[in-house]
């Protein structure tokens, strides 16, 4: 159960951080006044009730404590004159009124300066408030090594002077590529359960098609999310995963299909040929009925030629499972090294399950359930296991 203050973290941090970002120039201030402004909101509501604004309330709340923060600072004396002046403008009642600076964000988030991980990664944290633990998990790195990437890169903002601000049109270019890649990945971790994450990336992507509508791959990219987001509510039953081939698809919503679809055209009229219009075709075939295995497998071969991603060839080897059996899928994922990628073993497992290899699928479906944290995934793994104690292997 998803308590008022966890569905208000979920749908206003984003908006909460960029906000303060764009007010304070300063993310380390900005994060930690966001936080005390939940951790406030945490003590008080359950007692006093959820505020009838809670962004204006947030808002408030966290501009009051980095007020008092910037004031026992001398050093950030000078900003406070700043933010004293503007402190005496009474906060907007009316969510509506405040400025969206979500884009300005991820555009000084994805600077050229910074390295393409720390841009994907400090993007996650400030747009999308997603732990450092989680974020090493999406990048498969230790939680050591990506907070010390966050680290390097809000050092390097600041003392580079980078201005919170979309780019002017001659230099998105040389942004865009980050910027989608976080894009996608805020949206593969909304994916996962996390809705409000899901509806940020969509979000972020049509506001993205506004400002560049003649680039393919920003199209391809709203595209895939659209195709995937529609299997949104058949994806869980009373919280529990159901895979793609046991869906209810009259709980598809066929609305978006269609304009996914839309922008996939969109993007193949551009001429586009990258990997998120590849990805946005694949999207397309799954949400067909029959499924066209052999076209999938086709064009995760060309996602794989162009990205080089041993996801891609792990997806790749599910297609042609399903073309020419388990077996054939097999003798690609042996050969992938993704040992600390849950889906490579919970894959292995399902296809060691098909052959009647019982007991290799046991132990892949425990390997996956080692790397999958609680929720609906860990739970599936664990009904698989239950559903193998007692079945001999035929292997």
């Amino acid at each position: 159960m998803v308590t008022p203050l966890e569905q208000v973290f979920r749908e206003e941090w984003g908006r909460v951080v960029a906000t303060l970002i764009g007010f304070l120039g300063d993310f380390d201030v900005a994060e930690e006044a966001a936080q005390e402004a939940f951790a406030i909101a945490a003590d008080r509501w359950p007692r006093d009730g959820v505020p009838g604004n809670p962004r204006a309330w947030l808002m408030t709340t966290a501009r009051n404590r980095a007020t008092d923060r910037i004031r026992r600072d001398r050093a950030f004396a000078t900003r406070f004159g700043v933010l004293a002046a503007a402190s005496h403008a009474e906060v907007p009642t009316n969510a509506t009124t405040f400025p969206d600076e979500r884009l300005e964000l991820i555009f000084t988030c994805c600077h050229p300066a910074l390295a393409i991980e720390a841009q994907v990664a400090l993007t996650l944290r400030t747009l999308g408030g997603l732990t450092t633990d989680e974020i090493a998990r999406a990048f498969l790195v230790p939680e050591r090594t990506m907070a010390q990437r966050l680290v390097r890169a809000k050092r390097k903002i600041k003392a580079a002077g980078i201005p919170f601000r979309v780019p002017p049109v001659h230099l998105l270019r040389e942004r865009l590529d980050a910027v989608l890649a976080v894009v996608y990945l805020i949206f593969n971790e909304g994916y996962g359960g996390r809705d409000e994450l899901a509806t940020e990336a969509l979000w972020l992507g049509r506001a993205l098609t506004e400002l560049l509508p003649d680039d393919p791959e920003v199209h391809g990219l709203l595209a895939m999310m659209l195709l995937h987001d529609s299997r949104r509510d058949a994806r869980f039953d009373d919280g529990e995963l159901v895979l793609l081939g046991d869906q209810d698809r009259s709980r598809w919503n066929t609305r978006q299909i269609a304009a996914g679809r839309a922008e996939l055209d969109r993007a193949l009229a551009l001429r586009g040929r990258g990997s998120y219009v590849v990805q946005a075709a694949i999207a397309s075939l799954h949400a067909e009925t029959p499924c066209d295995w052999a076209q999938i497998a086709a064009l995760y071969g060309r996602l794989t030629h162009l990205t080089g991603s041993p996801v891609a060839e792990l997806n790749r080897a599910i297609a042609i499972a399903e073309t020419e059996g388990p077996e054939a899928g097999l003798r690609i994922i042996d050969h992938l090294a993704l040992d600390d990628f849950r889906y490579l073993h919970s894959t292995r497992a399902e296809l060691l399950r098909r052959l009647g290899r019982t007991d290799e699928a046991r132990d892949a479906y425990r390997r996956a359930r080692q790397l999958t944290d609680d929720g609906a995934e860990r739970r599936f793994l664990e009904r698989r296991l239950t559903e193998l104690a007692g079945r001999p292997d035929s292997g």
